[in-house]
């Protein structure tokens, strides 16, 4: 279909109104000019009858000269450019000839030595009459012409008001109706009514505009069905990351808070069947040399027993399988070439695991992995570290209690010897040999209880040391101070232990050998590390010190050695024992190697 402008026929409706304008004006202009003159001319016609009057008195007068005049201003009258525009008219100009020949009529009859009054007056009496008429006749065209003008005048008002009517009425049925149409859409589809349709049929900019807006409002309301279906998915996405990330993060502080203790596995796979969707899930732990796993979990299944049916072992180096039924995925549970156990994952074989499935699945299991390879080496550390403080009771027992009681031993084999004899001075003598290795032995057994048992606890390594130098002055009755700098120093646990053993090997040596009245402990911070310094004032170490007690000081060396120190016990100048250690704590070896 063929499609009109609206601007165009805005346009044409504008040109005719300029044309109807423009055309009223020109005519108007015509009809003005033609009646310019009529006015003149009545006069000139008018004057004809005062100067054939005036002829015929200067006739009667006999005065020629003035006779003559007239006559010549008549003929010019008759001449007058003022009837040439009446040329065209037939009724005036047959009106002006019969005029101007009854003049010369009446002419001649003046030109007669003897006047005719009678017949003088009958000739004028018809001349005034045709002139008279001739004057009717222009004046009459005159008005004629005025009507004329008044009527092109009304015709062309009423042809405007009409015109102008109907290019209204055009304009609000097929502009401004459009547009209230096209505006109340617009607003419908501003609070969100996509459902809205425009039924303008007209065959212009408007018809295509309307045309457009509907085709414009099924696109919107496609693409906003589409949006929320999207933004529904992408809700539920969100939602299911939202889960998946929550479930990886509770995986992660449960195993972080419970290692080294007992990791609630069966939680943790039950999760995380309802986060991936998948039913058929199965956890199997190994042993590192077992084929059959000592734990089975399968969500949702309260009896947990080993997997007898199957060799579980063969899962491990299966990362994907498939049976007639269905498809088996494998992921390890393996770290630093250890593994732990599998996790198996059974969909249908026209099923697929998608890839986010995928890599939750397989960061669980390396959550798994890390959690039981934490789990056995903090057990083995824990193993370790029984093996080292058995292996010091041992010797320290050795050292101790065990060299008393095989003095104490001789003594008894002594006592009994002296008793077959009935020697009553070596039954004495050894009686208090006995009595004050016995009260030795005392002493040394709850110093080394008092050493079993000493601990850092939740107060820090100042508190233990303020503990450690209370028990020694109740012991002794040496002068104890503590220098203590490492309050914004980080000490690993393990260090703290270290250091308050050596701190208290050293001070006890001190309090029981030394033979002083002063001792001096003291702990200094500086870049290349932490220094330690115990100083007495006694009668200072001999040259065979390891011989005399060389247990003490073997507990040191081998302290120092699990810190990475070194440590000296030397004479001082001044008089008295100095312990020294220094050591680099794990922070600054952690700083360095950064």
């Amino acid at each position: 279909m063929r499609q009109f402008s609206i601007v165009t026929r805005i346009n044409i409706a504008l040109a005719c109104i300029v044309t109807l304008a423009v055309g009223t004006m020109l005519a108007s202009y015509w009809l003005s000019d033609k009646t310019d003159n009529d006015a003149h001319a009545v006069n000139v016609a008018g004057s004809l009858r005062m100067q054939t009057y005036r002829m015929a008195w200067l006739t009667l007068q006999h005065d020629e000269n003035q006779l003559r005049i007239a006559r010549e201003q008549l003929a010019q009258t008759w001449q007058h450019p003022v009837f040439a525009r009446f040329i065209s008219n037939n009724d005036i100009a047959n009106q002006l000839e019969r005029a101007r020949l009854q003049w010369q009529g009446v002419d001649v009859a003046l030109s007669q030595p003897l006047v005719d009054m009678a017949e003088l007056e009958t000739v004028l009496q018809v001349q005034i009459q045709l002139l008279e008429q001739l004057v009717y006749l222009i004046q009459q065209d005159a008005e004629q012409k005025v009507r004329g003008f008044r009527t092109l005048q009304l015709i062309a008002l009423l042809a405007t008001v009409l015109l102008s009517a109907i290019v209204i009425y055009w304009l609000k049925v097929m502009v401004e109706e459009p547009l209230q149409v096209l505006t109340q859409g617009a607003k419908r589809v501003a609070m969100g009514d996509f459902t809205h349709r425009l039924s303008i049929e007209n065959n212009d900019e408007l018809g295509t505009l309307a045309h457009s807006f509907n085709k414009m409002n099924d696109s919107i309301a496609y693409m906003y069905g589409n949006l929320e279906q999207r933004v529904d998915k992408q809700t539920e996405t969100l939602k299911h990351n939202n889960i998946t990330l929550r479930f990886l993060y509770n995986t992660a502080r449960s195993i972080s808070e419970h290692v080294p203790e007992y990791i609630d596995f069966k939680k943790i796979i039950d999760e995380l069947k309802l986060v991936v969707k998948i039913d058929d899930l199965e956890l199997c732990l190994f042993t590192e040399d077992g084929d059959k796993p000592y734990m089975q979990l399968v969500p949702g299944v309260d009896i947990v027993d080993p997997c007898i049916e199957q060799n579980c072992g063969d899962c491990l180096s299966q990362a994907e399988s498939s049976s007639c039924n269905n498809q088996q995925y494998t992921y390890a549970l393996q770290r630093e070439r250890k593994k732990f156990g599998v996790l198996v994952v059974r969909v249908a074989k026209e099923q697929k695991l998608v890839m986010w499935q995928q890599q939750l699945l397989a960061s669980v299991a390396d959550q798994l992995a890390l959690a039981l390879s934490l789990k056995s080496e903090e057990e083995q550390v824990r193993r370790l570290a029984l093996m080292q403080e058995r292996t010091v009771i041992a010797r320290e027992l050795h050292d101790s209690l065990a060299q008393a009681l095989s003095y104490l031993k001789i003594q008894v084999t002594r006592l009994n010897k002296a008793t077959q004899k009935d020697d009553k001075a070596t039954i004495a003598d050894v009686s208090a040999e006995l009595k004050q290795g016995l009260d030795s032995a005392y002493r040394q057994l709850r110093e080394l209880l008092t050493t079993f048992r000493l601990k850092v606890d939740g107060s820090g390594l100042l508190s233990a040391l303020q503990t450690t130098v209370k028990q020694l002055t109740e012991q002794s009755d040496l002068q104890i101070r503590l220098d203590y700098q490492l309050s914004n120093v980080p000490l690993a646990p393990h260090e703290e232990i270290h250091l308050l053993q050596i701190i208290r090997e050293a001070s006890q040596n001190a309090v029981h050998h030394s033979q002083g009245s002063e001792l001096k402990i003291s702990l200094q911070h500086s870049s290349d590390g932490i220094s330690l310094a115990v100083e007495d004032n006694g009668v200072g170490i001999p040259q065979a010190a390891e011989k005399l007690n060389h247990y003490g000081l073997a507990i040191m060396q081998e302290r120092s050695k699990h810190l990475g120190g070194q440590i000296q016990i030397k004479a001082r100048k001044e008089g008295g024992t100095g312990v020294y250690f220094s050591f680099t704590p794990e922070y600054l070896l952690q700083q360095q190697m950064a």
